[in-house]
């Protein structure tokens, strides 16, 4: 009898304890930051183009047939070996080389703002184009299926761990990550080199700390993987530099060639 009525006891001391431990657990919670709270390093701003590498296929338009160093099976190469410059113009298609999977690559400048605390928006001085990065599922409004800019999905990549059960600091945001999906057929280099619907764009975004002549520079690391047109990962990067203001921001239409 006594053993039993211990028992009992400890037991209630128990279910009377849950309700002051989960409030104190409650009281102790942090709430989530939002994306926009958590961002290692200040992405907006206005940002120029810096062409350190590939100048023959970024700051002229290439001959028809040069596709050197992109991974192109060969549907893609006759794709590009096609390439018409005024039929793309005449059926409306002159911005296909300014699509999500190439408009890093165009020279020119970039705005970057947040819209709201959990997308960030990219307007491109070249073509006209605009972005648009959200933190999570993207909502039905902004889905983007089927565009030049497609549908951006973006995430803060993180370094660092917890301790014991999730105790301890929890792991600081690095760099920023962005896939890309539901994008409408364009162009990999103005001169046709194709890319299709399939195609997955993934971008890493890192800002580097400021140079000792106060220089700070954006790079974007990009790789485009397309089952329809890629025989494997087409990679490059792109360095950005950040400007005081937008006394030279002025967008430009697409143009075919």
């Amino acid at each position: 009898m006594i053993a039993r009525l211990l028992t009992f006891s400890a037991a209630a001391a128990i279910l009377a304890s849950a309700p002051v431990v989960a409030q104190r657990g409650q009281r102790g919670a942090q709430p989530p930051s939002s994306p926009r709270a958590m961002t290692p390093f200040d992405l907006t701003g206005y940002w120029i183009s810096i062409v350190t590498e590939d100048w023959r296929w970024r700051m002229i338009t290439p001959a028809k047939g040069d596709y050197a160093s992109v991974p192109l099976n060969a549907a893609a190469q006759r794709a590009a070996d096609a390439w018409d410059p005024a039929k793309d113009e005449a059926a409306g298609e002159q911005c296909r080389s300014y699509g999500a999977a190439a408009i890093m690559r165009v020279p020119g400048r970039l705005h970057i703002t947040w819209d709201g605390d959990a997308a960030l928006r990219i307007e491109t001085e070249a073509g006209t184009q605009t972005r648009l990065f959200e933190f999570g599922p993207p909502s039905p409004s902004r889905s983007g299926d089927g565009t030049w800019q497609g549908r951006s999905v973006a995430q803060w990549e993180t370094a660092g761990r917890t301790g014991m059960f999730g105790a301890g600091p929890p792991p600081k945001a690095t760099g920023l990550k962005v896939i890309t999906t539901h994008l409408r057929p364009g162009y990999l280099r103005r001169n046709g080199v194709p890319y299709s619907e399939n195609a997955v764009l993934t971008e890493y975004y890192n800002v580097m700390p400021k140079e000792e002549n106060g220089d700070t520079w954006l790079i974007i690391t990009t790789v485009v993987q397309d089952p329809q047109y890629l025989t494997g990962r087409f990679i490059t990067s792109t360095h950005f530099k950040k400007l005081p203001d937008g006394a030279t921001w002025h967008p430009t239409p697409c143009r075919a060639s």
